[in-house]
């Protein structure tokens, strides 16, 4: 609890307060900081930095317990969506393909092929065949897999929007978010990161420096 509470910037009692419900209550990516009651918290990159200007900076992101990754023969990724999915979504899931891109050795490209891609992305209901259930409005919302397991899936309980719009969450931004451990990434405890564990409905978010050192230092500045 302590761990927890610390990692998410309240007040580490060890004491389950109505701050600490609030926190856990909110809308998040369903990959879990605890697994077998091990914390991965704060088991990946800290670093202090100081440019130029002697700005100090400090990184927080995270990697998955080996920090599995996707091998150099890799670094062109195929992904698909699983039939019926809506326009709106494949259109924002290649905005933020496109982001990840930008900024790391990775191309993506998509294909038709669900069950050949790398990548497959998908709208699913509670018990969809994972070990990780979805449950319903609100809570988890989406979640992903480590390389290089290759599954997203969004919550389709959930209201999804593209943009910022009142009560629903915006596909893109959960996109960069899920993608960013479909790469190897894990939850980041910088609250501007887009790998942070939680998301407020109508927000909206891109990629933190954060996130961008995360993925360069994972696959060595490849």
């Amino acid at each position: 609890m302590k761990t927890y509470q610390l990692n998410y910037h309240l007040n580490s009692t060890g004491v389950l307060d109505g701050n600490t419900v609030a926190m856990m209550t909110r809308p998040r990516c369903g990959v879990a900081d605890i697994v077998n009651g091990t914390t991965r918290m704060r088991s990946g990159m800290k670093s202090h930095q100081h440019g130029a200007n002697h700005f100090h900076t400090v990184s927080h992101y995270e990697f998955f317990p080996g920090r599995p990754r996707w091998p150099p023969s890799n670094s062109h990724l195929t992904y698909a969506f699983l039939p019926g999915t809506p326009a709106e979504a494949i259109n924002a899931v290649g905005r933020a393909f496109q982001t990840w891109a930008a900024i790391s050795h990775f191309k993506f490209s998509q294909t038709q092929d669900y069950t050949n891609a790398n990548l497959k992305i998908s709208f699913q209901r509670g018990w969809h065949g994972d070990s990780s259930p979805f449950d319903g409005r609100g809570g988890t919302i989406a979640h992903a897999a480590p390389p290089r397991g290759g599954i997203f899936d969004y919550d389709a309980d959930e209201q999804w929007a593209v943009g910022a719009r009142p009560g629903a969450f915006d596909l893109e931004t959960v996109a960069l978010h899920e993608i960013g451990h479909l790469l190897g990434l894990d939850h980041s405890l910088v609250e501007g990161a887009i790998m942070y564990a939680y998301i407020d409905p109508g927000a909206t978010k891109g990629l933190h420096t954060d996130d961008v050192q995360g993925i360069r230092a994972l696959y060595n500045n490849v």
